[in-house]
């Protein structure tokens, strides 16, 4: 496996290999959109709408690919985002991740709805961590986690905004993997056709949601209840208020994730939020909302100068990072990449994706003719 992981070039290499090892559901439901998909298709196809403008005849010798961001020193301008149960795609799931950014110098987003707690994730990586909350319908679950995150050392909380309603991910209802599961036959013919992934999950530990686990009274090894209980938490009734009173009570590093427009970037400043992370969850939610890229220069334009911005979907690549930081991002965030590695081998697929991606940061810095992520301004990027 570890041979396989280094020949392993770029990320869509990793992301052969784990379409070779998920069975079909599971790889569903990772690579899957809303609707027709043309978000999620988009997210990665608008990086190739902006060109880089190089600048030569500079020293480049040494070059330096640290920044701070959410109030803490990363090694790369690239964070690990949330992901909901990793225990899918390997079973040391969260804790492989969590280690493999600590080991590389980034900083990791647990998930709510992650299969791993909050502080057993805290013990296992001594890095910073962030955690992704949402507001949920029970306000004691709220400041639960928020003081569980503090006792646990955590750096900062990142609240998901664009979830008031579930996506429409058809992919996942032609392969059944919703809850409960509707598996056919044709679902359980890719299971058991692939038995590296099957054995894994079988020999690995019981899956469960252990965060919200002590809220579902008289609960049962069995996970339907967990979820049940979790899924009816999510509040279309929420509002900037709501929010508000969350940052006041970390009173902390608070990233907004889920920004797409301007005003809501001001309206994230008007709360007190630290950052805003320009996500459309992937193309999971809503469909048809532009590219993440596309919205980055009018929020930086509104914002940039108050408060840090952040981006997630579609960065594949170094240059796709050095794009983003010419039009003013402050970090960049990636899901899907990083799950490919932890898919192919673990805790070292992960370390793999982020070092193929400090490595064409590097090397991309050195040929745009910029020596740190902070040098790199609109003067290097035009729309094509």
């Amino acid at each position: 496996m570890g041979a396989a992981i280094d020949r392993s070039l770029n990320i869509r290499d990793l992301r052969d290999r784990t379409h070779s090892i998920l069975p079909a559901p599971v790889l569903g439901y990772l690579e899957g959109g809303a609707d027709d998909e043309y978000t999620l298709e988009r997210n990665i196809a608008a990086y190739q709408d902006y060109e880089l403008i190089p600048r030569y005849l500079v020293d480049v010798s040494s070059i330096d690919t640290r920044t701070r961001v959410l109030g803490v020193d990363v090694d790369i301008p690239l964070l690990l985002s949330p992901t909901g149960f990793s225990r899918m795609f390997h079973p040391d799931a969260e804790l492989a991740a969590a280690r493999a950014a600590t080991s590389r110098g980034t900083m990791y987003c647990l998930s709510t709805v992650a299969t791993e707690s909050i502080e057993t994730v805290a013990a296992a990586a001594a890095g910073p961590k962030m955690f992704q909350v949402y507001v949920l319908k029970d306000p004691g679950l709220n400041f639960e986690f928020i003081q569980r995150c503090r006792d646990a050392g955590y750096a900062a909380l990142c609240l998901t905004v664009d979830v008031p309603a579930g996506g429409n991910r058809e992919r996942d209802l032609r392969t059944g993997m919703v809850m409960p599961p509707t598996f056919g036959w044709r679902s359980k013919l890719s299971f058991a056709t692939h038995p590296t992934w099957s054995l894994g999950q079988l020999k690995g530990p019981a899956f469960d949601i252990p965060n919200v686990s002590d809220r579902v009274s008289g609960y049962k090894p069995g996970l339907g209840d967990r979820l049940n209980y979790l899924f009816s938490q999510f509040d279309p009734t929420v509002t900037w208020q709501d929010a508000e009173r969350m940052i006041d009570a970390w009173g902390g590093p608070f990233a907004i994730k889920g920004i797409m427009s301007p005003d809501d970037a001001r309206r994230a400043v008007q709360i007190g939020a630290s950052a805003v992370v320009v996500s459309n969850h992937g193309g999971r939610q809503l469909d048809g909302v532009p590219a993440t890229i596309d919205c980055l220069k009018a929020i930086v334009d509104e914002v940039g100068d108050e408060i840090e911005v952040i981006i997630d979907g579609g960065i594949r690549r170094g240059t796709d990072v050095l794009k983003a930081l010419a039009l003013g991002a402050t970090a960049c965030m990636i899901g899907r990449p990083y799950v490919y590695g932890l898919a192919c081998a673990g805790e070292a697929g992960v370390g793999r994706v982020l070092d193929i991606f400090k490595a064409e940061i590097t090397r991309d810095l050195a040929l745009l003719g910029c020596t740190r992520p902070n040098d790199i301004t609109r003067d290097y990027i035009r729309y094509r």
